[in-house]
């Protein structure tokens, strides 16, 4: 990235940290004992064609989770980063992969499949890149990968791309006072039988491709995730770990890569039947059907709904362990790990009266996350081609 885009992104990253304890603190002066301190958002904003929610839980140490929302007069990006092993990777993309989107149609003139699946590429490059500088320094960077879900709205087609387990869902209504839940993503997850399978057919001279370990399917009895960014160890025999590190340790040499950082790309007109959308990390899918998400989403006012969704996520949670939701909440991050994961979710609602339809120029975008960062943006100056 260049380097005043990146102070940019950086600057943008700060305004989201500074919201959060912004809203903490008010929570505090308002004597609410049932604030979470771990949970921040943006309630309601706009977007090119209605608007958005935004909110995102913190359950590990550090949060692994990056995410973005990006609009400009004719756009909307949506990113969700689910990272594992450390924050570096999911960081990573934040900071390049709409860049490199924006990048790659400005070449083309044009949004497609293509321009989003070569920007996957793009970023999982840069930051193989990284990790092959900084490895020896820090080995640990070999283990950091993360999941990928991205969409982008662009004259009336969602583009959707994704690696590993977060999911979009498309809240669909058919039959007036009805809402039908449209699963639009596919979990590259080891614990679906048809991931299994494809990993088989794959490596068919692997016993060990999957196994079964404390009652979970895990690639090589390590990782459940069968596509991502990074997690180099799994893909390159050169960042292969040294013995001593139980935890990633493979029972023999990498002989071809296990993982793939190639997403599983979709398009879809939108219809006047799709009232909005739901991107979530799997943190949400694990105690939440996509059916109850698009049902609470359609039944409850628009401000603070991503909250609403994360919230009655950590209530199952609570409900699953025999416990309540407060008592949760009482919990320091790491130790809520044992929980719930982290969460993030990104609510887009359509409004399809203000969607702009004849412009074939690529769009201009602007970046905004919980807080609008104000004055030029690091996408201010891309000018649509025509």
């Amino acid at each position: 990235m260049w380097p005043w885009l990146e102070k940019i992104a950086s600057a943008c990253w700060d305004r989201v940290r500074r919201y959060a304890l912004t809203k903490k603190d008010e929570d505090e002066s308002d004597a609410d004992a049932s604030a979470d301190d771990l949970l921040w958002s943006r309630d309601l904003a706009r977007h090119a064609t209605g608007e958005f929610s935004f909110a995102v839980v913190q359950a590990n140490e550090v949060l692994e989770d990056h995410s973005q929302v990006e609009t400009g007069a004719a756009a909307t990006f949506v990113g969700v980063y689910d990272g594992h092993g450390g924050a570096e990777a999911s960081r990573f993309i934040s900071n390049h992969l709409s860049a490199h989107i924006v990048r790659l149609a400005q070449e083309h003139g044009t949004m497609s499949e293509d321009v989003v699946r070569n920007a996957f590429s793009a970023t999982e490059e840069g930051f193989m890149s990284l990790v092959r500088r900084t490895h020896l320094i820090k080995p640990a960077m070999t283990t950091i990968g993360s999941c990928c879900l991205v969409g982008i709205i662009w004259r009336g087609t969602l583009y959707l791309a994704n690696l590993g387990d977060s999911r979009a869902v498309v809240g669909c209504s058919n039959e007036p006072n009805k809402i039908v839940a449209e699963q639009l993503t596919r979990d590259h997850n080891a614990g679906m039988e048809e991931i299994r399978q494809e990993l088989k057919s794959l490596h068919p001279d692997d016993s060990q491709i999957v196994v079964l370990k404390n009652g979970v399917w895990r690639i090589k009895g390590i990782i459940q995730v069968s596509r991502s960014i990074g997690d180099a160890y799994l893909k390159k025999r050169e960042f292969a770990l040294d013995q001593s590190t139980a935890r990633f340790h493979l029972p023999e040499p990498l002989r071809r890569p296990v993982l793939t950082s190639e997403p599983s790309i979709y398009s879809r007109v939108l219809s006047s039947q799709d009232r909005f959308l739901i991107f979530a990390s799997d943190g949400l899918w694990e105690h939440i059907s996509n059916q109850q998400a698009v049902e609470i989403v359609y039944n409850s006012p628009r401000e603070g709904i991503a909250r609403r969704l994360v919230e009655a996520a950590l209530k199952e949670a609570a409900r699953k362990r025999e416990m309540k939701y407060g008592d949760i909440k009482k919990l320091d991050k790491g130790v809520r790990r044992y929980f719930h994961d982290d969460i993030t979710v990104v609510v887009i609602f359509i409004d399809h009266e203000l969607r702009q339809e004849g412009s074939a120029s690529v769009p201009e975008l602007s970046v905004r996350g919980f807080v609008d960062a104000g004055g030029p943006s690091s996408f201010s100056g891309l000018n649509d081609i025509t």
